[in-house]
């Protein structure tokens, strides 16, 4: 695993640096916007580096703060949340609208990412809400009546809510009500 890089910033094209080491090893790491606008061309740069291993790819995504780090890495446990998706959703919002929004149950906020529907924001709430140990609320949240009423049996149950949001957030989507509630209870 590469952790950090630190190194001169010789090439930039798009979203990609080249950074070039002491040792004379090239590094090609996506790079958030702050950090491309805040380093000049030939500028020494320290960052934190997360490494995906893809079958037909490797890609380093670089970090210039340890709070971009783990929230990026918080985002890939996120079911359905891959490491560009992640990656898009920092490179749009500042870590502290993340959690704002994951703390005030903003579905608008996350959705202005580009190709980051509601439904997906709402799911990066109801996942990482427990993980940064913010309080939840059911309300501010879109979804479907159906959902809502799965929520409820649940809690109906005897689940607590943080219980009934993490067995909610594994529910295949393209069941019935009456399956999903069947789902939930077999698979908590």
């Amino acid at each position: 695993m590469i952790g950090k890089i630190r190194g001169k910033l010789v090439e930039i094209e798009n979203n990609i640096g080249l950074i070039e080491t002491e040792s004379g090893v090239f590094y090609q790491v996506y790079l958030l916007p702050r950090l491309l606008t805040s380093s000049t061309l030939n500028s020494l740069i320290e960052i934190y580096t997360y490494l995906e291993v893809r079958e037909d790819a490797l890609n380093l995504y670089g970090f210039a703060t340890k709070d971009e780090y783990h929230i990026f890495k918080n985002l890939l446990t996120v079911s359905g949340i891959g490491a560009k998706t992640a990656f898009s959703i920092i490179s749009f919002l500042t870590i502290d609208e993340i959690i704002k929004a994951i703390k005030e149950n903003n579905v608008d906020t996350l959705a202005v990412v580009p190709r980051l529907g509601k439904k997906t924001a709402a799911k990066i709430i109801i996942e990482l809400s427990q993980k940064l140990k913010k309080d939840f609320n059911f309300d501010n949240l879109y979804l479907s009546e159906e959902d809502k009423a799965v929520i409820d049996t649940l809690i109906t149950l005897g689940y607590k809510a943080s219980e009934a949001k993490k067995i909610f957030a594994k529910i295949p989507k393209n069941l019935s009500l009456e399956e999903k509630i069947k789902w939930a209870l077999k698979n908590k």
